[in-house]
């Protein structure tokens, strides 16, 4: 038997996986290592009526009713993504007792902004209203998400006018996650985000940062010290000094082993050597018990 530590192993299975990504598609290789024992898949259900308002659930194998309950939207710059690329997310967040709702919302070119936030809306409120069916709480409602993903989430909890066009408010979330998400971007200097927001006129409302408020459900904002897309400093440090000015409750990490696609990846269980992402999901989540 090898005298090699595990933790060496490790990092050398780590180094090749890494390097497995950059050379095919990346989701797909996580999604291929992602087991398929910890949990129960319903696909496809629509909250809307076009094709791309469409939702998969993930559930606890084990699951136990009044499940917390986490609203995950994707990232890709607002042109790209399809929910079915995130198993790995879904596998992770299931594996640790929640009930993950994972939506697809347009896209440019069919939309701009702020459409996708009306979409995610929507999603949030079907999932408000449905979620007890499939063994999920609604007063333990969290959003999250990764990159323009993590946007998302940040506008849905933190600028009202979105849930309430579906009756709802920023009240229902007991808190949001955000991964190297941004929220303090203008002006927009990348040039595939820069139509989506209406480049050179993009309004000032767009941004997270401009809707922080007393009472803002409470956040959990992980970001990558190395983050060559959307500075972290600015981003996730701007934003949690904000929240924390106004009072809100909020949990701030930084990693260093992990870039901006692969904080995410960490969530997978081949990379979760790279950040404790999931521990500190989790962790947050764990620590918000239902009232």
């Amino acid at each position: 038997m090898s005298n090699t530590p595990r933790s060496v192993w490790r990092l050398l299975f780590g180094g090749l996986l890494i390097g497995l990504l950059a050379a095919c598609s990346p989701l797909k290789v996580l999604n291929s290592l992602t087991p398929g024992s910890t949990f129960i898949k319903t696909r496809g259900i629509a909250y809307g009526s076009d094709p791309r308002q469409k939702l998969d659930i993930y559930q606890p194998r084990q699951a136990v009713r009044g499940a917390p309950v986490v609203v995950f939207f994707y990232g890709g710059s607002w042109n790209s993504g399809s929910r079915s690329d995130y198993d790995f997310v879904g596998e992770a967040l299931a594996s640790r007792g929640m009930v993950v709702v994972i939506a697809d919302y347009r896209l440019y070119p069919q939309v701009r902004y702020p459409a996708f936030l009306e979409d995610g809306a929507r999603a949030v409120a079907w999932t408000h209203e449905h979620i007890g069916g499939f063994g999920g709480a609604t007063q333990r409602l969290y959003l999250m998400g990764h990159s323009s993903g993590a946007y998302n989430a940040a506008m849905l909890a933190l600028d009202s006018r979105w849930l309430a066009q579906v009756g709802l408010s920023p009240r229902i979330i007991k808190g949001w996650i955000g991964l190297a998400g941004p929220y303090d971007f203008l002006p927009i200097r990348n040039t595939e985000v820069r139509p989506v927001f209406f480049y050179p006129d993009s309004p000032a409302d767009s941004q997270p940062i401009n809707h922080v408020s007393q009472g803002a459900p409470p956040a959990l904002l992980i970001a990558a010290n190395q983050d060559s897309l959307v500075n972290p400093q600015r981003n996730t440090g701007g934003l949690a000094n904000k929240l924390r000015a106004a009072g809100v409750p909020v949990q701030e990490f930084y990693f260093a082993r992990p870039g901006h696609a692969t904080l995410l990846a960490a969530l997978s269980r081949p990379l979760r050597g790279l950040a404790p992402v999931l521990e500190r999901v989790s962790g947050f989540v764990e620590a918000s018990p239902a009232q």
